[in-house]
């Protein structure tokens, strides 16, 4: 995992290469970012998510992402979201912008600026 400063903001970058196929690894993920790196936001890629989580039905989003809740810490996912053509996806990736904990971003610098905003 590498890490970045936006706007005196550590963030850290997961490798394109992790899976985070299970909440546990989500756990550990959030471990090494906040704990480890001292990071106020973690960037994840899409591809590095398994296709259930785009499911809203499976569950596993909303399992996953309460642990940033829990541990209060921000999240972006990067990549191209277009290919969904799920509703409530889309309205849950509309929603999730709006907010302050999880973004779905199209790139690497939005993710940082929406991560370094206060």
């Amino acid at each position: 995992m590498n890490t970045i400063v936006k706007n005196g903001v550590t963030i850290s970058v997961a490798d394109r290469t992790l899976r985070l196929e299970s909440v546990q690894d989500i756990l550990d993920l959030i471990v090494s970012a906040s704990f480890m790196a001292h990071s106020a936001g973690v960037v994840v890629f899409r591809e590095t998510l398994p296709e259930r989580f785009f499911d809203l039905k499976s569950g596993l989003a909303g399992d996953m992402l309460q642990k940033f809740s829990n541990y209060n810490l921000r999240l972006a996912i990067v990549g191209d979201f277009s290919g969904y053509t799920s509703k409530s996806l889309k309205d849950f990736i509309y929603e999730c912008n709006k907010g302050r904990l999880i973004f779905f971003k199209p790139d690497l610098e939005a993710a940082a600026d929406a991560l370094s905003s206060v």
